[in-house]
């Protein structure tokens, strides 16, 4: 009321409909999902449609063979944006066409792209950790804010795997668990750093491109390769400086005199015994257990993997070198009277061959592949008839994109994808609270296959009443690779 005494209306909400939550929004404010806003009445998305102006290499000239192109005057075909569905809105509750289907002639065809933002309650991510330190068992419960968001998966050559997320963690357990698993998503997906737990494990602060760290600790290399094919690429180098040489590793350790490698360079047999189960000559498995100690077992003192020397082939003097896989850890002994390994100063080729260890190996990255699968209600903003949406996927003749990244579609029924967020646009991924994420999704095909599998014809729009000054536009992604190139498509192959 005012001093008047006239009572002024509060102002009216609006709902959205944009997801399952329904907000009532009041103006000038914007949903739960911060995604939409009250603007004047009006419903708006927040964030601007996104494209990507692609480059390309420049037209030839003067090629007047059979794959000569009409040149139009723009050499780096800049002029040929991509629209992808980040800002576009969805097609939720899924009884209308997706936000923008748009048009577009490349090399002289047809294409039409169809662009949505999909909201993903079947979704998680893949996480790659390189490292050979253990940060827990497999099957081992994955924490974050004390809530189980994922697990401990297989180990890949020279990485740790997290599967994190998934319909059963999202919306199968407690309110807290699905909010905290969706908040983790969100930020692993917008490349932002998050902290984990592993039950009887390790603390991981991860982020998608950066370096993972492991109980406090940046990782810095992943390995050259396990103890045996270490063996392998360095054994000439190791050869002529030592009489033995021992790579430490928790998946296989390798011992040069034993292995074929030494074998082929005539190594004289040393008669040092290492422990484990050995697999085949010069490979051991199982010397120590996982830890973060070298080449990610629990040992510190690296003569603690080795049995006494046999005195029948061992002898007095006799080198030994010691290294992990990465070539962080690195130890050179004598044998003294005794057959017992003394430690001595390392021969300047030995140290070389250490550092030339750690230069073959690459930088520890963690990585973060999003995985959803489009469901049935998402395709019908394609087309009336979703399953031929699934079909056309199948056979190469729609392509589909993530914010314009190339996917990798699993065999089998629907559209299950994955996706690297680093060839996505950063900040790509939104949530609801319902909760699921939100991502973009984009189908790229031709005019007339459109056409045949049921596409919303009425609503295409050339791409030039789309990409106006109020659009965001940014620069290639998705490793350079053009949505609409022909070699995407079988018909183009």
């Amino acid at each position: 009321m005012t001093a008047q005494g006239k009572v002024i209306p509060p102002a009216e909400k609006i709902r959205c409909d944009a997801c399952p939550v329904l907000c009532f929004i009041a103006e000038g404010r914007s949903g739960a999902c911060d995604r939409y806003a009250n603007h004047g009445g009006a419903l708006v998305r927040l964030d601007p449609l996104t494209v990507i102006e692609n480059g390309a290499p420049a037209t030839p000239f003067l090629d007047a063979g059979e794959d000569a192109d009409e040149w139009d005057g723009d050499i780096v075909k800049g002029a040929r944006p991509f629209v992808t569905a980040l800002g576009a809105g969805t097609t939720y509750p899924d009884y209308k066409p997706a936000p923008f289907i748009v048009s577009q002639k490349i090399e002289g065809v047809d294409m039409v792209t169809v662009v949505t933002e999909g909201i993903f309650s079947y979704c998680g991510v893949k996480v790659k950790i390189d490292t050979d330190r253990h940060i827990g068992q497999e099957r081992a419960l994955v924490r974050a804010d004390g809530e189980p968001v994922g697990h401990v998966t297989t180990t890949e050559y020279g990485s740790k795997m997290l599967s994190l997320g998934g319909v059963e963690h999202l919306t199968g357990g407690g309110k807290k668990e699905g909010r905290v698993t969706c908040d983790t998503l969100l930020r692993l997906c917008n490349r932002q750093e998050v902290e984990l737990t592993i039950d009887e494990g390790a603390a991981l602060t991860l982020a998608a491109g950066k370096a993972p760290i492991i109980d406090g600790e940046a990782e810095r290399l992943m390995r050259v390769g396990c103890g045996s094919a270490a063996i392998g690429m360095f054994a000439t180098q190791w050869a002529p400086h030592a009489d033995e040489v021992i790579v430490v590793d928790d998946h296989i350790t390798g011992v040069l005199t034993e292995h074929q490698a030494g074998k082929m360079l005539d190594a004289r047999p040393s008669g040092l015994r290492v422990k484990g189960r050995r697999s085949t000559p010069g490979r051991y498995f199982q010397v120590a257990g996982p830890g973060s100690g070298w080449g990610g077992t629990d040992i510190s003192d690296p003569l603690s993997i080795l049995r006494p020397a046999d005195p029948k082939i061992a002898w007095p003097g006799l080198r030994l070198f010691m290294i992990s896989t990465t070539g962080e850890d690195w130890a050179y002994f004598v044998l003294n009277d005794n057959l017992v390994p003394e430690p001595a100063e390392t021969p300047p080729a030995l140290l070389a061959s250490a550092t030339r260890v750690a230069e073959n190996c690459e930088p520890a990255l963690a990585s973060v592949l999003f995985m959803g699968g489009a469901g049935g209600s998402l395709r019908s903003g394609v087309t009336e008839n979703p399953v031929r949406l699934t079909r056309s996927v199948r056979d190469a003749l729609a392509n589909v994109t993530c914010g314009g990244a190339p996917t990798y579609i699993w065999p089998g029924g629907g559209i299950t994808l994955m996706a690297d967020v680093m060839a996505m646009p950063e900040n790509a991924f939104g949530y609801v609270p319902t909760p699921a994420l939100v991502a973009p999704i984009e189908f790229t095909l031709r005019r007339e296959d459109y056409a045949a599998l049921g596409g919303h014809l009425d609503q295409i729009r050339e791409i030039g009443t789309v990409v106006d000054d109020g659009v965001r536009r940014i620069g290639a992604t998705g490793n350079g690779v053009d949505p609409r190139d022909r070699r995407n498509f079988s018909w183009g192959r």
